[in-house]
């Protein structure tokens, strides 16, 4: 199944602070790298950045990040400062002091040229949690993928790898959230052994070896909401070509959660 993509952290502890531990924090994999090797998928660049799409050529950007949009500060360029700056567009939007960064005219002119996100946000489908509106962040400030249940397939994985390796992205952020239809509906379709409309049930199938069985009723549903996040960061994580930007400080790869009730992104633990 083909899942849409469209085109478009934060961990805040209880102060809404990141410590200073924070890179040692996300910057482990427990799984084998493979050594770093150059990605050139010219097929796909020209795909993207064709002049079919929009009339205009667009090219992948040379100069650094903080000429792709005009900002107040430069662009996040590490795993922790890509943290950082979700973290602060999470409060702002908790909060409501939104600041709707990169949308001007001079910004929407530059990006016709290049962009230089500065994470990769691997997201639900629900329409309650769009990443850009979550984060507080602009156009060409976020590489957003986003699937029902966070599930991963071919074009997920081309996705993000795209993100990463051509565009040197520092942060993949793969983002659960409370009430997560996708995950219910894999809950409860294992307890009754209804069989899901076809496209549907290949989502509950991928969601399935996930459920927390140590939980009844909405707690269950509830536990496999994180269980899921632990586990697509998981299956990224063991990806070679992630693995060894993790492993050569170049990426951070991190799961966390979205409280509709809250609207706070916090961390979901390995």
């Amino acid at each position: 199944m083909k899942v849409m993509l469209l085109p478009c952290f934060a961990l805040l502890l209880a102060t809404g602070r990141i410590t200073a531990g924070l890179g040692h924090t996300f910057l482990s994999v427990n799984s084998q790298a493979t050594p770093d090797r150059p990605v050139r998928r010219t097929l796909l660049r020209a795909g993207l950045t064709g002049a079919a799409a929009l009339g205009v050529g667009l090219t992948l950007p040379a100069s650094p990040a903080s000429a792709a949009s005009p900002r107040s500060h430069p662009r996040p360029d590490t795993p922790d400062a890509a943290l950082r700056e979700l973290a602060a567009g999470n409060r702002r939007w908790r909060t409501f002091h939104e600041q709707h960064p990169d949308e001007t005219p001079a910004t929407r002119q530059t990006l016709v040229s290049g962009q230089h996100p500065f994470a990769v946000v691997l997201g639900c489908i629900d329409s309650r949690v769009p990443p850009e509106l979550v984060f507080d962040q602009g156009l060409g400030d976020l590489m957003t993928v986003r699937s029902a249940g966070e599930v991963l397939d071919e074009a997920v994985l081309g996705s993000i790898a795209y993100g990463v390796l051509e565009l040197a992205i520092p942060l993949v952020l793969v983002l659960g959230h409370q009430s997560c239809g996708a995950v219910r509906a894999a809950v409860e379709a294992e307890e009754s052994g209804e069989q899901l409309p076809a496209h549907i049930q290949y989502l509950a199938d991928q969601i399935r070896p996930n459920i927390d069985h140590t939980k009844d009723g909405a707690a269950r549903i509830d536990a496999t909401i994180d269980a899921n996040v632990r586990a697509v960061r998981a299956r990224l994580a063991a990806e070679p070509d992630l693995a060894a930007k993790v492993t050569g400080g170049q990426l951070a790869i991190v799961g966390a959660r979205y409280e509709l009730s809250s609207q706070r992104v916090h961390r979901v633990d390995s």
